[in-house]
């Protein structure tokens, strides 16, 4: 299969690129650089030069392949409509699957373990997304991927803002738990998901843990939520969920097996 995909060169894509690459998929990937074109090519995908606003760049590459992946994020100050725009284009141009990316912090706090038919409660930084997603699945050959916390391979968020530092910045006392998932599981996830049926949701989640055992044995300080949101932003009121999600849904449908179980 031809597998066009966003996101290429960024933290997820280039785990994703050699997945599909291994499947037997002949890969395409949009970059913005010259740079990001290289390291798209060591991955063993063709670079596809533009924008997540160059609409007719999206739209193209999309009908020159048999299934798309959507990976990338335009951080602009409307997300929502730039992430719908290019999802929509790209819809428009493919004859084939659409992968979409999703997240499950859209649940909210779970209150025990949740699933893709639990209720969303989403903090403000996604609540955008359920519309998106809707009217992403009303159109056409599309399957929804919602990535837990994704970890691994000196990358992803905790690293970013938990592990920076002297003494790790945990909200509260940590009894709140992460639903987590590795790099190369999810990659893995999204390459089965080209098979999915039409209209699927899948959350991506291969294990759940409290915070306070995800930074067991390291020099720990407790922030209030304020003071969270003081240092890290808007995104402190969605590391503060209590959430377990389940990834039975994927396995079950998918043959997804997860591999990698502690924190990396």
């Amino acid at each position: 299969m031809k597998v066009f995909l966003t996101g290429g060169s960024g933290y997820i894509g280039r785990s994703t690129i050699p997945a599909l690459v291994r499947a037997g998929h002949e890969v395409s990937a949009l970059v913005r650089s010259d740079t990001s074109a290289e390291v798209v090519a060591a991955l063993g995908a063709k670079p596809v030069h533009g924008t997540m606003s160059a609409f007719d760049v999206l739209h193209d590459a999309a009908a020159a392949a048999d299934g798309v992946i959507h990976l990338g994020f335009d951080g602009t100050s409307d997300a929502a409509a730039a992430d719908l725009q290019a999802a929509q284009a790209m819809q428009q141009g493919t004859r084939g699957v659409y992968v979409h990316t999703g997240g499950v912090w859209v649940y909210g706090n779970t209150d025990g373990v949740a699933s893709e038919e639990s209720p969303q409660n989403p903090p403000q930084i996604t609540a955008w997304r359920a519309a998106n997603e809707a009217q992403v699945l009303s159109h056409g050959h599309a399957v929804l991927v919602m990535p837990g916390l994704v970890f691994g391979r000196g990358g992803g968020l905790i690293q970013q803002f938990f592990r920076g530092s002297e003494q790790v910045p945990v909200i509260g006392d940590g009894s709140n738990h992460w639903a987590l998932v590795h790099v190369d599981d999810i990659a893995d996830l999204y390459v089965r998901a080209l098979s999915a049926p039409a209209g699927s949701t899948y959350i991506g989640v291969s294990f759940n843990m409290r915070v306070a055992d995800v930074f067991a044995g390291l020099p720990v300080t407790s922030l209030s939520y304020a003071e969270a949101v003081g240092q890290m932003g808007p995104i402190a009121e969605a590391f503060a969920l209590d959430q377990q999600l389940s990834g039975a849904k994927a396995q079950r449908e998918l043959g997804w097996t997860p591999r990698y179980f502690e924190i990396s």
